[in-house]
């Protein structure tokens, strides 16, 4: 169990694209061990491997219905829409309103190198189209049709 450094906007690393993972061996179990301890110190309900400076296809997720963790996620059917706030761990202190789809499926690997097809509505859909863009080098402010000022976010609170 370790915790990872968080890398924050500006860091060329968010913006490239991860590379697929070929074997899950212990070294990518221990960086998803890593992933999940960070995750859960820094308050988040999702993390992507880029975020902490791996570019790896694999994210963990937590909207308060149990651990996810995936590898080489990808979504291959979406529908609906939903239009909200998104903060992320890689830009603190931010916060703006993205569009994104109410429904996905998703099909990843899970730490046994099962293939798993999973369905995300709501708070779920939303987190896992924010950490798949991650692994794409896409941040939720490419995507904001609005994002709130330091002052309006206070007001808020």
């Amino acid at each position: 169990m370790a915790y990872r450094q968080i890398r924050l906007d500006g860091d060329e690393v968010l913006r490239k694209k991860s590379r697929p993972v070929d074997k899950i061996d212990d070294r990518i179990l221990t960086l998803i061990e890593d992933m999940v301890d960070t995750m859960y110190k820094a308050d988040g309900v999702g993390l992507a491997a880029p975020q902490i400076g791996v570019l790896k296809r694999i994210v963990t997720i937590d909207v308060g219905d149990g651990l996810i963790e995936m590898i080489n996620p990808e979504i291959i059917e979406q529908r609906g829409e939903q239009d909200g706030a998104e903060g992320c761990l890689s830009l603190p202190g931010t916060s703006g309103e993205v569009k994104r789809p109410m429904y996905v499926k998703v099909k990843y690997m899970n730490t046994s190198g099962d293939t798993v097809i999973a369905e995300a509505e709501g708070l779920f859909a939303r987190c896992v189209c924010h950490e798949i863009d991650h692994l794409d080098g896409i941040l939720y402010k490419d995507r904001a049709h609005k994002m709130y000022t330091k002052e309006e976010l206070e007001n808020m609170k």
